[in-house]
């Protein structure tokens, strides 16, 4: 799951994607609302986690711009009374979270905004591959598979495609962060570690030219 954080409080904001990197996610981080509208337009991002209380572009602007696009957006503000919270969902954000928070809390909700699309339920079946999107368990026949969070996010990306293929750039775009040289073969030595997991027979398809594929 790749997901934008925007807050002004710069040691807030690398918290929480220091915070949402150890739950297996790939973060970037802006602190304002320009940069938000930048980031937001080139890289697709699953989940936008937006300070209201922004400076410059106010993060309602920013909000009423980016609803209904690809991205859930989850609003953070210190203002949380009911009016706030209905202001905020009537902007068009997808869930809303006052501070303080509990961090638990704020990762459950970004992992629940991200599973949001119907084409990714929680629980994706491949013969006898087994990914639990919710859980972050992987299972192929009556192995449990100890992945890394990039090897997870890779098997989440195939599995979802549900045949399709996925491009290496897809995979830096969606599993890796901004911080990713896109030059590096990181997914592919990260492929070769996760198709040695899965074992035999070969589930991985390389399609050459093009990317990878169940």
């Amino acid at each position: 799951m790749r997901v934008l954080v925007v807050e002004d409080h710069v040691t807030l904001a690398h918290r929480i994607a220091e915070g949402l990197r150890d739950a297996g996610m790939a973060v970037d981080v802006v602190t304002d609302g320009a940069a938000a509208m930048v980031e937001a337009a080139a890289t697709a991002y699953d989940v936008i986690v937006l300070d209201r209380d922004l400076p410059g572009v106010h993060g309602d602007q920013v909000c009423r711009s980016l609803a209904g696009g690809r991205a859930c957006i989850l609003m953070l503000t210190a203002a949380a009374g009911v009016d706030d919270r209905v202001d905020g969902l009537e902007l068009g954000a997808d869930d809303y979270l006052g501070k303080p928070f509990a961090f638990h809390e704020l990762v459950a909700r970004v992992r629940a905004l991200g599973r949001r699309a119907p084409s990714a339920p929680p629980i994706v079946r491949r013969g006898d591959l087994v990914v639990d999107r919710a859980r972050h368990r992987v299972s192929r026949g009556t192995r449990a598979l100890s992945l890394t969070r990039k090897e997870f996010g890779i098997l989440e990306m195939l599995m979802a495609a549900d045949g399709g293929v996925v491009s290496t750039e897809e995979l830096l775009e969606h599993v890796w962060d901004a911080n990713a040289d896109p030059f590096s073969n990181i997914v592919s030595v990260t492929m070769t570690r996760l198709r040695r997991k899965l074992g035999p027979p070969p589930v991985i398809e390389t399609v050459v030219g093009r990317g990878y594929r169940l």
